[in-house]
Formats: structure tokens, sequence, C-alpha cells
């Protein structure tokens, strides 16, 4: 990119002549010439038939994820409850694996939209820059008139009369007065820009439309975050809830994915189709509202060595009437210096101080019509709009292009993965259950204590039989409690 003020021209990048090349296509399917103008009806159509493919891509993604979701609880309902472990871990990797990209494409979107309010903040910087030139133009113009009217202009016609006794000297004055009149009133077309104030407005709508376009994509790529933070939440604490209700929120911003993608391509398209040629539609836009003159505007648009200025006559005019206006008051002051009361010199005086700083503001503003300082303002706005804001805006297409694929394959892919938390973890309350119950009933249920005789209704010694011993968990001093019993005959 050449830098102003070296004579070079602006020149497109090479995306934006890739960009412009893209077919366009109206409502009819019929193509449709690139040129930029936005009250063209088939070159509006374009960009809408870009957002009817945008919303119909959504409504057909929606419909595939309706589909994939019945197909998926009817799978759910007829299985046996049986999941392989390895489809169960190669889902979940497949679902980290999906929003660590996911988040890699948030990076982008945050430097996507960095780079194109850097941009837009340029635009808007030298557009205040040139219309605060245009302004002191202006100012100057007024200032230098008033002065000429005010402090030379009316105290020479007023001489006139004092100088009715020499005829010679009182036609001095009449044209020295005609002379500065002239030259108020060639300074008063000197202000090229008729539209006053257009520019401030026009910088500061496009501050505040670039405010509020950075803030709304900052909140989506934070809530963008927070969803992959979510995701990965659920997985590593295997909770249920957490998955369903990032997979909601998913389903929100892809539908704002999508809109934002259809949105930035549109935006993209529309910037190359502007920068490819920015000084035709400029041209035919000042040539229509009658804003200024072709050959000043593409004095300032090109701004070469061998551009010849359209304002050097009138500036050279000028200065040799102002010239003139000085060597008619020096003449009066010398030649008639004893002829002429105090105040009348006082006056002369007064009026040469005047045409010195008429001389000063000439000078300045000979300099502010100069090319150079307005051309590097064209060429700063061209840049930051064309080279900065474009990339911005691929980089978000990008980010928008990548958040609904990555976004689809998690939408798609975590179910199987809750499906599986869920039974393993029903799986596991119940074997816990099991081993509670086993162990509660070991713990309190404890055999009869063994005895080594048994006793017949008879009472009698023959009866007597021995009993097999069983194992059993009481304490050795219960047992010989036991064996102490005397026997009864």
């Amino acid at each position: 990119m050449a830098l102003a003020g070296t004579g070079a021209n602006y020149s497109a990048p090479w995306w934006v002549a890739w960009l412009h090349d893209v077919p366009r296509v109206n409502l009819r399917f019929r193509s449709v010439p690139g040129h930029f103008e936005p009250r063209n009806d088939g070159y509006i159509q374009s960009f809408l038939f870009i957002l009817g493919v945008a919303a119909v891509s959504l409504a057909l993604n929606l419909l595939l994820l309706f589909v994939h979701y019945t197909r998926l609880c009817c799978c759910q309902r007829g299985e046996n409850g049986n999941v392989k472990r390895s489809s169960v871990c190669c889902s979940t990797w497949c679902v980290v694996l999906a929003t660590l990209l996911c988040s890699t494409a948030i990076g982008i979107g945050f430097y996507g939209n960095s780079e194109t309010n850097g941009g837009l903040k340029k635009v808007t910087t030298n557009i205040v820059d040139a219309n605060s030139t245009m302004h002191s133009i202006n100012t100057l113009v007024e200032k230098t008139g008033n002065n000429l009217k005010g402090k030379v202009a009316s105290p020479l016609e007023k001489l006139q009369d004092s100088y009715s006794r020499f005829p010679e000297f009182q036609q001095v004055v009449q044209r020295g007065f005609v002379k500065a009149e002239g030259l108020r009133q060639l300074l008063q077309a000197l202000p090229f820009w008729t539209a006053n104030g257009q520019l401030a407005y026009i910088a500061e709508t496009l501050a505040s439309i670039e405010f509020y376009r950075w803030l709304v994509y900052l909140v989506l790529l934070i809530v963008n975050t927070l969803i992959c933070l979510l995701v990965l939440l659920g997985l590593s604490k295997q909770s249920r809830c957490l998955l369903l209700i990032a997979l909601l929120a998913g389903v929100l911003m892809l539908i704002v994915c999508w809109a934002s993608l259809g949105l930035n391509v549109v935006l993209v398209v529309g910037m190359s189709d502007f920068c490819i040629a920015p000084e035709n539609y400029i041209s035919n836009l000042t040539l229509e509202y009658g804003i200024m003159g072709n050959d000043v505007l593409n004095y300032y648009i090109h701004c070469s060595i061998v551009s010849r200025s359209p304002f050097q006559k009138r500036l050279t005019g000028g200065l040799r009437l102002l010239s003139d206006v000085q060597s008619i008051i020096l003449e009066l002051i010398v030649f008639t210096a004893e002829d002429i009361p105090n105040t009348q010199q006082a006056q002369l005086l007064n009026i040469q101080q005047s045409l010195n700083s008429t001389e000063v503001s000439l000078h300045q503003l000979t300099a502010l019509v100069n090319c150079r300082g307005l051309h590097k303002d064209y060429i700063g706005a061209m840049h930051g709009l064309c080279w900065e804001g474009t990339v911005g805006m691929l980089f978000l297409t990008l980010f928008s292009l990548a958040s609904t694929i990555l976004l689809n394959i998690v939408i798609c892919v975590t179910p199987k993965t809750w499906c599986y938390f869920y039974r393993r973890n029903s799986h596991y309350e119940d074997v816990e259950e099991d081993e509670i119950c086993r162990t509660a009933c070991g713990n309190t249920r404890r055999p009869p204590l063994p005895s080594f005789y048994s006793y017949s209704s008879f009472g009698s010694q023959t009866s007597i039989q021995p009993t097999s011993q069983s194992i059993t968990n009481a304490p050795v001093s219960e047992y010989m409690r036991a064996v102490s019993i005397p026997s009864h005959t």
C-alpha cells in the first residue's frame, strides 16, 4: 500500500479483487454485475439472495438435527442398555476435540473483531480530519473576507470623502477599494465543498454503528466461549444437566452463527465491490448531488506530482490583487503624508496591517487547499476500510463458518456421551445399594450359639446326641461359658 503524499494512487488488495470476481445472482437466478450500486434493485437482490441461502441452510440444518435426535431417541428405546465403552470413548474425545477447535475459532473471531474495529476507527478518524481541514478552509475564508470588508474596504470607502480636494488621490483610493472588494469576492468563491457538516455526520454515524457491531460480536464470542467451557465441564463432571444446558445454548448459538455468517458475507462482498474502484462511486455521488467539481475531486483523489491545482489560478489572482492594494496604500502613505491629518494617517496604517494579516491568511489557504493533506486522509480511510476492515470481516466470516460446523458436531455427538453417563451412574447406584445391604445384613445377623447337647422330652442321657459344630463368629468367652454348663442327670 502506497503512503499518502508520495503521489501514488490507491490500489486494492488481492483479496478484494478475488471477492469482487465472485459471481452475483439476483432473486431470479440471473447474473448481476459487481459494480457498487446500493440503489440498484438488481444489486440489492444479489445480497438478498446471499441472505436467503443462509436462511435456507439454517432451516436444513435444524431439520437434520431434528431427524438426528428423533432417530437417536428411537434407537435408544430399542436398545437393551448395553453400550460399547470404546464407542463412547470415541464420541467423548470427538466432542472434546470439536470444543477445542471451536475455542480456536473463537480466538480467530476475537482477532477479526479487533481488526475490523481498528480499520473502521481509522476510517472515522480520517473522515474527521478531512472535515476539520474543510472547516478550517471555510472558517479562514470567512474570517479573511470579514477582515477585508470591515478593516480594508469600508475604511477606503470613507477615505474617498477626505480626498475630495485631490481628485487624483481620490481615484487611487477608489481603485484600492475596487481591488479589495474583488479580492474578498475571489476568496469567498474558494471553498469547494458545498455539503458542510456532512462528513462529521457520516463519521459520527459510522462510529456509532461500529461500536454496536463490535459490542454485539464481543458478546457473541464470550457466550460461545462459555458454551465451550460448559461442555467441557459437563464432560469432566459427567453431568447430564450441564450437557443439556450446553446443548440448548448451542442450538441458539448455531442460529446466531448462521445469521452472522450471512451478514458477514454480504458485508465483505459489498466492501469488496466498493474498494475495487472507490473513486467511481465517489465521483458519481458528488456529481449527482453537486458536492464538488469533478476536477477538484480528481485533484484530491490522485494528487500526482504533475496534477495542476484547480485553485492555483484563483490564489495567484488573489495574491496579485492583494499586492496591488498594498502598493496603493503604501503610495497613499508616502506621497500624502503632509496633506493628510493624523487620524487618516492612522487609518492607513491600520489598513496596511490588515492587509498584512490577509497575506498570511492567503498563504495558509494555499497550504490548506493543497492536495497532500486531504489525499492523505483519503488514502488512510481506504486503507482502514479496504485493507484492515475487509481482513477483519474475512476472519469473522471464517469464525462463523467454523462455529456452525463445530457446533453441529458437538450437538450431534454429545447425547451419546450423556446416555452412557446416565446408564453407568445408574449401574453404580444399584451396585452400591447391594453392597450396603449386604454389609448391613452381615453385621446384624449372628448365628445362634452352638451347643454340644440337645435334650429330649424325656430328659434321658441315652437320648443325648452330639450336634455338628458350625462356624460361628461368637466370642470365645461365650463359647467357654456354654461349655462349662453342668449336664442334667
